[in-house]
């Protein structure tokens, strides 16, 4: 059984603020992408750090997505162990996709576990931003995705992120951890006792 690992609201604060001036200097997002619902609170802190003097602020979009893994129990052969389901999305012939045309987009989730989620994520978004493109007849505006985690699992990855994506250096995760369980404190229930768990760690 995987050790577990309990991080407060405090730390992930923490965490956002350590990151922003990169994602900054880097990244230099004007729209964010929370992946629901653990990408919600990073998302939110991060705007606060990453809003500039006389500019507005970043705006933030979400989107919905759930992993369901295979257990290996299953009769039917499903492929490797992998499903994601859109749970929210954005509507391709909306004006919140037409904003996305020609921006820098930062991705934001909590942890980067198996990476099947965030690579659903990037090549759906690709896909959907480029035929809107087409749409508006605006196939010439770059559009660069980036993503943002508060926590990168240290194993083998199932998910793959786009080749331009890792040479550009457009990933960034707040800290890199062994495969622990980690417990974010918007899934608490006592959130005292869950404070007091953390207290005990070491990893943040």
């Amino acid at each position: 059984m995987a050790e577990k690992v309990y991080v407060t609201y405090n730390q992930v604060h923490k965490l956002c603020q350590d990151a922003a001036p990169r994602i900054l200097s880097e990244f230099k997002p004007n729209l964010i992408i929370a992946i629901g619902g653990g990408g919600y609170v990073p998302a939110r802190i991060l705007r606060s750090f990453l809003k500039q003097p006389g500019a507005p602020n970043i705006p933030i979009q979400a989107i919905g997505l759930s992993l369901y893994e295979s257990l290996g129990t299953d009769t039917q052969e499903e492929a490797p162990g992998t499903k994601v389901t859109r749970t929210q999305w954005l509507d391709l012939r909306s004006l919140e996709m037409a904003n996305l045309i020609g921006k820098s987009v930062l991705i934001v989730d909590e942890v980067d576990d198996t990476r099947t989620t965030l690579e659903y994520a990037v090549k759906e978004l690709q896909k959907d931003v480029a035929e809107a493109a087409k749409q508006a007849g605006r196939t010439g505006e770059d559009t660069k995705f980036s993503i943002f985690v508060l926590h990168n699992k240290d194993k083998e990855k199932r998910g793959h992120l786009p080749k331009s994506m890792v040479e550009e250096n457009r990933y960034l995760a707040a800290r890199t951890v062994p495969d622990v369980w980690i417990n974010y404190p918007w899934e608490a229930i006592d959130i005292d006792e869950h404070d007091q768990m953390a207290m005990k760690q070491t990893i943040q």
